[in-house]
């Protein structure tokens, strides 16, 4: 299977490198595997769409778009998360950029799913946890108040961000189960496509550092994330160069 990649950033830390002629923003990743990354940039080759060989093309049959947590905690400025994801979100015009794929995608028929991130209050009885893990149940990010109950749910932090609504709530988006920690081996998000026969995924979202990948990376974060996309990715598109191939598909 394969993928290909709009919008998402890492979080922290943000870099800005004074040597980098192209511009972060508006940027995807297109990768390899069941589950490949989040949207980034990266330098391009004089003349060139993109800077690696890709065997990656897109038609409606079997590419969908996957978006991982387009949740208010991480894209919201009234989510827990913002502190340290939104100057990276603004920057990199992360939401309007997820947008214009959602867009597409319902104007062209292409089959969208949605990977959340939830924790519930029995998740409180892990015994162990990473940093990540521990920050985000002391602050309760993405906290529901439990697997069949909304009590609390409409506009908090584990709800979808409002202008997102019209595309997930249509009746044909398939959200999955939430995945936890980060990666699709907690949820039936393999299962969703495989049954729909996709091949290949556009995939987006927060944080592309971390649930992308499926890497915990830290440091250089934005470095380190190019680096893993570039094993994993069959190509670095940007979102307008995305667009244009769903369109022409």
């Amino acid at each position: 299977m394969s993928a290909v990649i709009p919008s998402g950033e890492p979080s922290k830390p943000r870099i800005n490198d004074p040597t980098t002629s192209i511009s972060r923003r508006s940027l995807i990743v297109g990768g390899a595997s069941v589950v490949v990354a989040a949207g980034l940039s990266a330098a391009r080759e004089p003349g060139g769409e993109s800077s690696q060989p890709s065997g990656m093309t897109v038609e409606k049959a079997d590419t969908a778009v996957v978006f991982i947590d387009p949740q208010n905690d991480v894209l919201s400025e009234r989510g827990k998360n913002w502190g340290a994801v939104g100057a990276s979100v603004t920057e990199n015009n992360t939401v309007e950029n997820m947008e214009r794929i959602f867009k597409i995608a319902k104007a062209n028929g292409y089959d969208v799913f949605i990977s959340p991130h939830y924790f519930y209050p029995t998740d409180n009885g892990w015994k162990f946890n990473g940093p990540l893990e521990t920050e985000e149940l002391r602050t309760h990010t993405f906290a529901r108040s439990g697997p069949l109950n909304l009590a609390g749910f409409p506009n908090s932090g584990a709800d979808w961000l409002g202008r997102f609504r019209p595309y997930i709530d249509d009746g044909k988006t398939v959200v999955v189960s939430p995945h936890k920690v980060w990666g699709p081996q907690t949820n039936d998000l393999v299962l969703q496509l495989g049954k729909r026969r996709i091949n290949k995924i556009i995939l987006g979202g927060m944080l592309a550092n971390i649930c992308g990948p499926r890497y915990p990376v830290w440091g250089d974060g934005y470095q380190a994330a190019m680096i893993n996309f570039r094993f994993l990715a069959h190509a670095v598109w940007s979102t307008e160069e995305t667009v244009r191939r769903m369109q022409a598909a």
